[in-house]
């Protein structure tokens, strides 16, 4: 079977690599020439655990490939998944226009039946959008009712860190169809991957298109409750862990996305439940769920800098500052809307130095902040002469880390913690100041 992926971004890299992985013939198209360069070449632009080996590996054994040109591949393919971006807008809708622009190229050069697939997160709506388009370029080649095909919906559900995990893996598939055709393609190009338990969802379009933002929009309402009922914690002198552990016993609940913190980021939460949002508010409807999650969020990720100017009764200037974890979540690079970036733009402003260390975000630190920061070579490199640590991404190297090393470097024993990974005893024991979320 083959097929093609439009876009070598985090989806759809992770997407064409674990299907070539699966024995699938895999054209992956790009318009960035020197992306599609470097991957002919080995070399993955995002940091996923895995990924670069799996890339090699396939592209070596001619099942992975790469290129420019859409039709150079169109017509040697079954199926077209269409994984391009979807930034927000100002108003937090999603833009479409890399979407409709794949559209009008495949309806510009198809010569035979074709199932298009949309990968990317989009709004209810969005693929009769596409379909429109094709019809439209085919129409313009009087081709209009000579070349059939079929749309599809197929939202990805990756965690960024264990994406060939779940993609290898999933725990469900969900793909929205219009006919038959469509769903016995999907089925086959799924199959080899849930070969014991055969977990595709299929259902109409447009709730397949639903069903992505439904999902991420519930798990961002679980983490800004949890970080809600944190913040009361502290007020009334409760300890949200021991909140956290009482109500996810409860087999209604579950316990997970029930861990506080200093806000969620990355590319998908902010943006879909934003981009929720604005579907609901176009059609009439206020969400007022989501639209509290949103300013939940938003106000979180200014706690530890609240925390910090109510330790130093707001005296921040001259004071450095120490930060571990700047991506949005372990396991990955991924910056965006990461709760660190409103924590060094506002420390920044109150006039500290600040020292920071990611294992892997770096370089991505260093391309959005250039000089303003000083970049430490590790851990503790980051503490020296330091006034307060702050731990913002809980990578698995700060877990158990020398707090007597660490104390001996700092100039004052105080620590915030974001994630709430530390024991208070632990750090109490050492001498240091501990803030953590939620007690």
């Amino acid at each position: 079977m083959k097929i093609a992926i439009v876009g070598t971004g985090y989806v759809g890299l992770v997407t064409g690599t674990c299907f070539a992985e699966m024995g699938t013939e895999v054209y992956c198209v790009d318009i960035d020439q020197a992306k599609i360069d470097n991957l002919k070449q080995g070399i993955v632009p995002i940091y996923e655990p895995g990924l670069e080996e799996m890339v090699a590996r396939n592209f070596q054994a001619g099942r992975l490939k790469f290129t420019t040109s859409l039709a150079e591949c169109i017509n040697e393919v079954e199926v077209l998944f269409s994984a391009v971006g979807t930034p927000p807008d100002e108003d937090g809708s999603a833009d479409l226009r890399y979407v409709i622009d794949v559209a009008r190229e495949i309806g510009r050069n198809m010569t035979h039946y074709l199932l298009v697939v949309t990968k990317s997160t989009v709004p209810v709506g969005t693929a009769a959008k596409v379909k429109a388009a094709i019809h439209e370029e085919l129409a313009k080649r009087g081709l209009d009712r000579d070349i059939p095909f079929d749309i599809a919906s197929n939202p990805e559900f990756l965690k960024e860190g264990a994406a060939i995990k779940d993609f290898m893996s999933p725990d469900r598939v969900v793909v929205g169809v219009e006919s038959e055709t469509a769903e016995k393609l999907m089925s086959k190009l799924y199959r080899p991957f849930l070969l014991n338990n055969f977990r595709v969802i299929f259902m109409d379009v447009p709730s397949a298109e639903m069903t992505k933002y439904a999902a991420n929009s519930m798990l961002a309402t679980r983490i800004s409750f949890m970080n809600d009922i944190a913040n009361l914690c502290e007020i009334v002198g409760a300890d949200v862990n021991m909140v956290r552990k009482g109500i996810g016993t409860d087999s209604r609940i579950g316990n997970h996305f029930l861990y506080p913190g200093c806000g969620y980021g990355g590319s998908c939460f902010p943006k879909d439940v934003k981009a929720l949002i604005h579907t609901a508010k176009q059609n009439g409807y206020p969400m007022r769920l989501l639209q509290a999650v949103e300013e939940i969020n938003e106000d979180q990720k200014t706690i530890l800098h609240r925390k910090l100017y109510k330790h130093f009764d707001g005296e921040l200037a001259g004071k450095s500052i120490a930060i571990w974890g700047l991506a949005f979540k372990p396991e990955t690079d991924d910056m965006r809307e990461a709760p660190s970036l409103v924590l060094i733009e506002k420390l920044l402003e109150a006039g500290c130095s600040l020292r920071v260390y990611d294992p892997v975000a770096m370089t991505e630190a260093q391309r959005r902040m250039g000089d303003a920061l000083y970049y430490a070579r590790d851990l503790y490199d980051a503490v020296v002469d330091a006034d307060a640590l702050i731990l913002v991404t809980e990578w698995k190297e700060f877990r158990l880390p020398s707090w007597p090393a660490i104390k001996r470097l700092m100039k004052q024993p105080l620590v915030l913690d974001g994630r709430n990974i530390y024991e208070i005893a632990d750090l109490e024991d050492h001498g240091f100041t501990y803030y953590r979320i939620g007690r």
